[in-house]
């Protein structure tokens, strides 16, 4: 078995991500009614063969093919802005740095992705998702997938990375990740601190979605300071983490920020595969999900 393979490191990411104890967020310690963090890890498991072939296959074809995976082993949505994320960066070559590479992927990116990904999305049935005047994944595309991810791009955080050449995951969090990581933090560690600041920097589309842009203001707002706290070296931050949990947890787990985790799987994704993080990841043992 491959381990050098984008498949692969996309496969190390989606676990990582899931096993580290993020707020408001499912991880082994803590559940939602319908989803455990085993039904995240079979995830990881369905889409890692099909985008190891996402170079020949294309982003759209890899995106459906890889939702349809997910939904074959989990029955239902876990990771599709996961994927939506991850099928870009593993369509640029291994011989290609990824910051570069990324562009020539999404320049060549036509009405068939554009196609594939509104199938994808259909089946996954993402939560809160709404209708545009201009495009709506009910209907057949007529434009290219850079085009209509333009559309929602003010307000969804995925589909801004396809109009930025993924920023957010290559020049931020990604280097984020690395910077943390190589001071010799654990690497669970790092992964809270860096979707806290990704919280904070910019409200949760699947928050927006689901609850409203109030309430993905003041997430961003309890984030910052949980953040001012010095979280986690303190004990008034350990409160402020803990009482930030507890409120995103409650209604329903409505106020899950799960497009900012799909970011930092992305960004974990990136630091592996440009070799800014090295493997085994250095994991804090309290937080063990193996342990």
């Amino acid at each position: 078995m491959c381990t050098s393979s984008v498949g692969y490191f996309a496969q190390l990411a989606a676990v990582a991500e899931v096993c580290a104890p993020k707020a408001g967020n499912v991880h082994p310690q803590t559940a939602f009614d319908d989803t455990n963090w085993l039904d995240f890890v079979a995830s990881s498991l369905a889409i890692r063969s099909v985008l190891d072939l996402a170079t020949q296959t294309g982003v759209g074809n890899a995106v459906l093919a890889s939702v349809q995976a997910t939904q074959q082993a989990v029955g239902q949505n876990t990771n599709l802005g996961m994927i939506l994320l991850m099928a870009p960066m593993c369509a640029v070559p291994l011989s290609s740095d990824l910051a570069s590479g990324i562009d020539d992927v999404l320049a060549s990116l036509t009405e068939n992705d554009t196609a594939s990904v509104y199938e994808a999305i259909r089946m996954a049935k993402p939560g809160g998702l709404g209708r545009t005047r201009q495009f709506d994944v009910a209907e057949p595309p007529a434009c290219g997938l850079l085009e209509a991810m333009a559309v929602t791009s003010h307000a969804d955080m995925v589909a801004r990375q396809y109009v930025t050449g993924f920023k957010d995951v290559l020049k931020i969090i990604g280097p984020r990740i690395a910077e943390y990581n190589q001071k010799g933090k654990a690497l669970d560690q790092v992964i809270v601190q860096v979707h806290l600041e990704q919280m904070a920097r910019q409200p949760d589309s699947l928050i927006i979605r689901k609850c409203g842009e109030s309430s993905a203001k003041e997430a961003q707002a309890r984030a910052a300071c949980v953040l001012a706290t010095e979280w986690p070296n303190t004990e008034q931050g350990q409160f402020a983490f803990n009482d930030f949990d507890q409120w995103l947890r409650a209604d329903g787990n409505r106020r899950n920020p799960g497009t900012s985790a799909d970011l930092i799987a992305a960004g974990l994704f990136a630091a592996i595969r440009s070799g800014w993080i090295q493997t085994p990841f250095k994991w804090s043992s309290s937080q063990n999900p193996w342990a």
